[in-house]
């Protein structure tokens, strides 16, 4: 049984699998910190939001506040929040992340419709089939 499971393991698609999964969350994790740390500040800049504190007080925290300096201190008081912000930029890094997977699919799809299928020219007789024919040749003679 763990024989057949080593084969089934080392079998080229469940090892291209593995290798995706890792590079993909690797991945994932770039793309994260490009949207929280380069273009969230960015479109911020206009209105001075900072996204990842963008939140709403559904209900107080222990400390009965309304209002809160940071998301974080919000969450710490126990308080019930709608955090807009962080949803936000969950929605950019998806939107993202799948625009890359587009991307990256449509260049290797046209990869492989670059390269046509050359048709072989028909080989010549082969010697013995030549042998054959000359001899049926000099028959007919």
């Amino acid at each position: 049984m763990l024989k057949e499971f080593r084969e089934f393991a080392m079998k080229g698609n469940v090892m291209d699998l593995a290798v995706a999964v890792i590079i993909g969350g690797a991945f994932g994790k770039i793309v994260d910190s490009i949207v929280k740390d380069v273009l969230m500040p960015i479109l911020g800049i206009p209105g001075k939001l900072d996204f990842a504190n963008a939140f709403v007080v559904l209900n107080p925290g222990k400390s009965g506040a309304t209002a809160y300096a940071s998301l974080d201190a919000a969450v710490k008081d126990g308080a019930n929040v709608l955090a807009y912000g962080n949803f936000i930029n969950t929605v950019i890094a998806f939107v993202t992340i799948a625009m890359c997977v587009f991307l990256i699919v449509k260049a290797l799809n046209k990869m492989k419709r670059e390269k046509p299928v050359e048709a072989e020219a028909p080989a010549g007789p082969s010697s013995t089939d030549a042998l054959l024919m000359e001899i049926r040749d000099l028959l007919k003679k």
